[in-house]
């Protein structure tokens, strides 16, 4: 896919893998859809994202918990972009890692709806206009979780391993469509996630967020004739 004047939503946009990602599509000349909670950092993104060369570029403050906002923000996307080229589904969050029954039922509660729910829901929306590209992409950055079982992340991997089944299904179902399906499955990430929710990582373990932002390119950009349905990157 020629990446340049595509019109690009990013979730999760506001900041780590999301924001990279945002900054290499710009340089790329794509117009940018950049969702994520933090207004602020929001529109630091877009400020960034014009300076490196996008088209277009709009911030969307979006509670994911709120499945109206979704739908709202969705409805909002075309009327000021048109059209809708791409969809990555980068948002989500991290429940501290332990058995089951030292999560708390909040963070239970959140950790599905950002993760998983948000994603279908979102997708929902937006696949109408992707389907009248003729060529389009969603791309769902889930995670090392959705394809291998680790102690201590009970709700995180199922999120996971969700996303992961929707974005096999999805593939299927879209086929005929010209929309292009595919997962990203990464390790983990330096991003400041784990510090979020309280829990010390090594840096070590870690994927940079700006090597997986070029991964994602690199995905996006294939020839028409090649598609890469799913990836994984680990150190």
């Amino acid at each position: 896919m020629q990446l340049k004047g595509k019109t690009v939503i990013v979730t999760g946009g506001s900041d780590g893998i999301g924001r990279h990602i945002c900054l290499k599509l710009a340089a790329e000349g794509c117009k940018l859809a950049v969702l994520g909670r933090n207004s602020t950092r929001l529109d630091a993104v877009v400020a960034e994202s014009l300076a490196l060369g996008a088209v277009e570029a709009r911030a969307y403050a979006v509670d994911f918990m709120d499945a109206k906002a979704l739908a709202t923000t969705a409805q909002t996307i075309e009327t000021d972009f048109g059209v809708v080229d791409i969809l990555i589904n980068n948002a989500g969050v991290w429940h501290k890692a332990g058995p089951l029954d030292s999560i708390d039922a909040d963070m239970l509660v959140t950790t599905v709806q950002t993760n998983l729910t948000a994603l279908m829901q979102l997708t929902l929306h937006i696949l109408p206009m992707l389907r009248t590209r003729g060529e389009a992409a969603i791309l769902n950055i889930a995670s090392k979780s959705g394809v291998v079982a680790q102690a201590g992340q009970s709700v995180y991997s199922a999120t996971k391993y969700g996303v992961r089944g929707f974005t096999d299904v999805l593939k299927e179902d879209e086929a005929e469509t010209g929309v292009r399906v595919a997962g990203l499955y990464q390790s983990g990430t330096n991003t400041g996630m784990f510090a979020k929710a309280g829990e010390e990582v090594p840096n070590h373990i870690f994927t940079e967020p700006d090597d997986l932002a070029d991964v994602v390119v690199f995905m996006l950009s294939r020839p028409e004739k090649l598609w890469m349905h799913e990836v994984r990157v680990e150190i």
